[in-house]
């Protein structure tokens, strides 16, 4: 039996695949929620067909990481026994809560997207988590090159390492075939942007990394306010009060300017493919966007994702908000945006939970 650990939107959509392609396998799966984002967590879920087996109830009121990975690490470690592996996900807090319950459990733990690196501090406190993660798993399943690189930069046993493709790309890959041959659902997902004016250049939003909160965030926000005279903007607002607040205080009610709420996975994949362009702090954005042939800036100061960089796809653009509006308005004027939107598969070809799988039976077993 398999025990999956997770409790974030980015979380659902990476580990429903494996989940899938697990019990394609014949494998007894447990699905654990941990409740970091249950709603949301839950929805992208259902998406696939799939509901959580245990859903915990001991993070209300837990806003920083340290509360929330104290209260959770307990209860997980109580859930251990009878388990051939513990699989956890990127690098969340519900991620780490599951690595450390595995470890003192004794329990073998798979970790999934292993080896993403910027080799700083930053982004906090994710950087922390997956080092640390990484230092825990018994099995890594590297995305990239890149990834399986900086494993063995840092010692891990080749032997431990497997370079899978990343699980998120088949995730989009599936939801983009099923939203272009099911009328009905294509229809519901594009129903949050109804009010959007499809004859002006439209730039899908999303920002919601604690390194970004406060002045980051503020001037991000001043570059919208400019950009939001010439295209539409789309913005599913993230509902950390410390993005909801400034967010809306500062958009709110402004022509071209749609605040929506955080999107389920169906109608957030269909966003993508209308937009012209995104402008994120997102890592998944990042993988999925040069899927789908979607310019994307990302607004950090580094990135765990290069692929994206070297294939062109992407561009650092920080966030500063006179970098923003010049690099927004240089794509709208055509410079450079044919090449960026030329789709490529550099995070995988939408195999990876079938190879995730196919390892674990081999190593663990199916039952």
């Amino acid at each position: 039996m398999f025990l999956l650990v997770g409790g974030t939107r980015p979380e659902a959509v990476k580990l429903a695949p494996l989940v899938l392609a697990l019990r394609a396998r014949g494998c007894v799966v447990r699905v654990v929620a941990t409740g970091q984002h249950m709603r949301l967590f839950d929805e992208t879920l259902a998406a696939f067909g799939l509901v959580a087996d245990v859903r915990l109830g001991v993070l209300e009121g837990a806003r920083t990481p340290a509360e929330v990975l104290g209260r959770l690490v307990p209860v997980l470690a109580g859930l251990m026994p009878g388990h051939k592996a513990v699989v956890v996900q990127g690098d969340t807090t519900s991620a780490l809560g599951g690595a450390l319950a595995a470890h003192y459990a004794g329990v073998p733990l798979v970790h999934v997207e292993a080896g993403l690196r910027t080799g700083g501090p930053e982004p906090f406190p994710e950087e922390m988590h997956r080092t640390l993660i990484g230092q825990l798993a018994d099995l890594h399943f590297a995305p990239t090159a890149a990834a399986v690189a900086a494993l063995a930069a840092e010692g891990v046993a080749g032997e431990r390492v497997v370079m899978t493709g990343n699980s998120g790309i088949d995730a989009l890959l599936w939801m983009h075939a099923r939203l272009r041959s099911d009328a009905a659902l294509a229809a519901a997902a594009a129903a949050p942007l109804a009010g959007v004016d499809r004859r002006r250049p439209l730039l899908l939003v999303t920002m919601h990394r604690r390194e970004n909160h406060g002045a980051g965030l503020d001037a991000v926000l001043a570059a919208l306010v400019v950009l939001s005279d010439g295209m539409e903007i789309v913005l599913p607002v993230h509902p950390h009060p410390s993005v909801e607040w400034p967010v809306h205080a500062a958009l709110a009610g402004r022509p071209g300017v749609h605040l929506l709420p955080p999107l389920g996975y169906p109608a957030f994949v269909w966003a993508m493919m209308q937009a012209t362009l995104a402008l994120t702090d997102s890592g998944g954005v990042q993988e999925e966007a040069p899927a789908l042939g979607l310019p994307v800036l990302v607004m950090r100061g580094v990135t765990e994702r290069p692929e994206g960089l070297a294939t062109g796809n992407a561009r650092m653009v920080g966030t500063e908000t006179g970098a923003i509006v010049a690099a927004v308005r240089g794509l709208l004027m055509g410079e450079g945006l044919s090449a960026m939107a030329e789709p490529t598969l550099p995070y995988g070809v939408g195999d990876a939970a079938g190879v995730m799988a196919g390892v674990m039976v081999e190593r663990f077993g199916r039952a």
